[in-house]
Formats: structure tokens, sequence, C-alpha cells
């Protein structure tokens, strides 16, 4: 298969690595995205460390500069495990 971006690629060392600690990305119920996206969409990201996890937790969460000043993301962030 073909990739657009190379980030978009697992690095070979950690195929084989499980990954129990995660993120999952939802929309609230009041979104009008769900409207395209689905109702039930949801999106998962996995890690094989916790520390992994939170680090990329925070950076999910925060405002980041892309952002215009009036642009308030709706997304929900909860960090689960399996």
């Amino acid at each position: 298969m073909n990739y657009c971006h190379k980030h978009n690629l697992i690095t070979q060392s950690l195929v084989d690595t499980e990954r129990t600690f995660g993120i999952r990305v939802t929309l609230p119920a009041t979104d009008t995205l769900r409207k395209i996206l689905g109702e039930n969409w949801e999106r998962m990201h996995w890690y094989a460390h916790e520390a992994e996890r939170n680090l990329a937790f925070d950076k999910m969460a925060e405002h980041h500069g892309y952002y215009r000043d009036t642009d308030a993301p709706t997304q929900i962030l909860e960090k689960i495990s399996r």
C-alpha cells in the first residue's frame, strides 16, 4: 500500500509491539460534523507505554497554533487501556 505521508507509517521496530494504552477521540452529540462522519464516529490511537500515551494526550488536548483565535475544537479525548 502506498502512503502519501511518511508520518502515516509505523516504524518497523514497533510493528510487533503490543500497544495497550490508548486515546479515544469522539465528538459531542451536538457537533454538526457528526452529520458528515456519522453518529458513531470515533478514532483510536494506541501506544505501547502509558507515558507515551500521556504525552500524546497532552499534545492533542492543547490549543494548537494553527487554530484561529476564534476556533474552539470540540473533540472529546479519553484515556483508555485494554
